[in-house]
């Protein structure tokens, strides 16, 4: 019988013992995660692979400060997102925000529907290019790690460091902010 897939919370709590090739997993599980968020906020790919690398960095140097009886995602996402927010910082006047993989951002991945067709999504995908840049990062942020990440509003709370209630703000505002933007109103 198969032994079930440790949990990234295990792993990190074996790190914290000692074992430091554990690690290894936890950066082969968010690579790509954290890249794929990294691409939200910052246009260079070899500026994401140094970010994320970074956060990796910070991530081992400070895993005894992870709590394990708390989720471990948000708590990385965390770290990757002040290190974006601080690239963002130091590259001011250059335009850091990039939607290339952006596909879709309605609806949430959770939800059963999905867009019919190519061109529709394709339509969408270049009218979410052209606005989404002007929504202030306030509400740009919690739509990302909601539609992108599929984080729930508790750990997007935990990420950006805010009440529950308002994530949920947040999201309505951003989507009603959005769709004006879309509209062209």
């Amino acid at each position: 019988m198969l032994e079930p897939e440790k949990t990234d919370e295990t792993i990190a709590m074996e790190v914290q013992k000692g074992d430091a090739t554990s690690f290894g997993v936890l950066m082969q599980r968010y690579e790509a995660k954290l890249a794929r968020y990294g691409r939200k906020f910052i246009a260079d790919s070899d500026d994401i692979k140094d970010l994320v690398q970074d956060v990796f960095i910070k991530a081992y140097v400070n895993m005894q400060s992870f709590d394990a009886d708390r989720k471990f995602s948000p708590w990385i996402y965390r770290i990757a997102h002040n290190e974006f927010v601080n690239a963002i910082k130091k590259k001011k006047g250059r335009i850091t925000f990039s939607l290339s993989d952006f596909d879709t951002i309605l609806p949430h991945p959770m939800a059963k529907e999905d867009i019919e067709s190519d061109a529709q999504r394709k339509e969408l995908r270049a009218m979410l290019e052209r606005s989404v840049q002007a929504l202030d990062p306030k509400y740009r942020e919690p739509l990302v790690l909601y539609y992108f990440e599929d984080m729930d509003y508790k750990e997007i709370g935990e990420v950006l460091q805010m009440p529950v209630s308002t994530v949920g703000i947040r999201l309505q505002r951003g989507k009603g902010m959005l769709k004006k933007l879309i509209e062209g109103k």
